[in-house]
């Protein structure tokens, strides 16, 4: 599936979201004030698991398709609880996931989580991830400070391609009835999620107006929002309902409710 931003442009959007989340911790009145959106962790909790997630997946990048031997970053500085060297460890953090990727490039293979998804095992795939993982978290910590921020639109869009190719194709079985459902941003842009027998699968709609294709027949369910919506909805941060929806919520519960791993 096409991707919508080019490499240098997820590097610098990883960057970017990571700043923008030191930022709302270096603001928070304390550490320990506890995360609505991650109900188990505090602000330190958040910081300490989105820069240790990232030095675990530098050693990854660099490790190369073969799955990652854990000891090699069994020695990485622990997160400090002293709000400077938290930051400064927060931001080692980022730097070591960057220069990581810059030295193997997006097409280097890379061991994923997401194997028999439509998302390919490369470290351009862990990019997008990445920066989704790192966007979902600063909304995280924007959301303890009682001050959440709309996610920039080109990182929100490429959060739905990015959430449905890698977190939800697959082959594993849809356990129900065989369905359609799509999403509709108002951006724009639009995708089909159909599910069977065969697995989840993925497709790009055609812009209404344009000569890409008849419409495709309707779907049994929709949901309608900015991308921005869309992808928090995905990743569980607001409730479905905040969507437009049609053809009911039923399908999106059970989409919910389903973990293609298990």
């Amino acid at each position: 599936m096409e991707n919508t931003l080019e490499f240098p442009d997820l590097l610098r959007l990883i960057d970017e979201r990571s700043t923008a989340f030191r930022a709302a911790v270096a603001s928070a009145p304390s550490l320990d004030i506890q995360v609505p959106t991650c109900p188990e962790w505090t602000l330190f909790d958040l910081v300490q698991h989105l820069g240790e997630g990232r030095r675990s997946w530098a050693a990854t990048i660099a490790a190369g398709p073969a799955a990652l031997d854990k000891s090699a970053w069994d020695g990485a500085p622990a997160a400090r609880r002293e709000r400077e060297a938290l930051l400064a460890w927060s931001a080692a953090s980022t730097q070591e996931l960057l220069d990581a990727l810059r030295e193997a490039g997006p097409d280097r293979g890379c061991w994923t989580w997401w194997g028999t998804s439509q998302s390919p095992q490369t470290c351009g795939a862990v990019a997008r991830h990445q920066l989704q993982e790192v966007a979902m978290h600063t909304y995280d910590a924007q959301v303890a400070l009682g001050a959440p921020q709309s996610l920039p639109d080109e990182v929100a869009l490429d959060g739905v391609d990015e959430f449905l190719s890698t977190c939800v194709a697959g082959t594993a079985p849809w356990p129900h009835e065989p369905a359609a459902v799509d999403y509709h941003a108002t951006e724009g842009r639009s995708w089909r999620l159909s599910l069977s027998a065969e697995g989840a699968r993925i497709t790009r709609l055609p812009t209404p107006g344009t000569a890409a294709g008849e419409a495709p027949d309707t779907a049994d369910a929709s949901a309608r929002g900015a991308a921005g919506e869309l992808v928090l909805a995905m990743y569980g941060r607001i409730p479905v309902d905040a969507l437009k929806l049609d053809g009911g919520r039923r399908l999106f519960d059970l989409l919910l409710a389903w973990d293609p791993d298990e």
